[in-house]
């Protein structure tokens, strides 16, 4: 029986994909942006998310555990220093997945993975509201964020 086997093994051995996983956290965290298969996004997304979590402890320990992981210390670098001041308010959720279309070779689903607090259409280069916990019972409300409106179109110059 398959219980609590729920990894997609992305059709590697397990070293090819530890190996894979941990270079593209590696470029996710320094590029803060990456485009490759859904299917690898989503497997990223089980793999970087605890990290970026632990990185919001800057402790000895924690860089241990997470260069263990990264095997690349610009990287840890650039976690605890900047990504990690960006979350530290956020309580998950820290990557998203926008999908692009089929890649023409193959016709593999093909997306963009990015981590949230660094695009700045969606946040329009505000800062986050903190949220605040809400309840079943009518506890506290949650901070509503205001409408983000699109960005005008810009209109060329009219020929007289």
């Amino acid at each position: 029986m398959r219980h609590n086997k729920k990894i997609n093994h992305l059709g590697r051995k397990a070293a090819h994909r530890e190996s894979m996983l941990a270079n593209m956290a590696s470029s996710l965290i320094l590029e803060k942006r990456i485009i490759t298969t859904t299917a690898k996004a989503k497997a990223l997304r089980l793999y970087v998310e605890p990290m970026i979590t632990r990185s919001k402890d800057d402790s000895t320990n924690s860089r241990r555990i997470v260069f263990s992981q990264l095997q690349n210390k610009y990287a840890v670098t650039e976690l605890f220093r900047e990504v990690s001041q960006k979350v530290a308010n956020r309580p998950g959720g820290y990557t998203r997945i926008i999908k692009l279309g089929l890649r023409a070779g193959d016709s593999a689903d093909m997306c963009m993975m990015e981590l949230v607090d660094y695009n700045e259409v969606y946040t329009n280069g505000k800062k986050a509201a903190k949220a605040t916990k809400t309840t079943r019972r009518g506890g506290k409300k949650k901070a509503e964020a205001p409408a983000v409106e699109a960005p005008a179109a810009e209109e060329a110059p009219k020929a007289e």
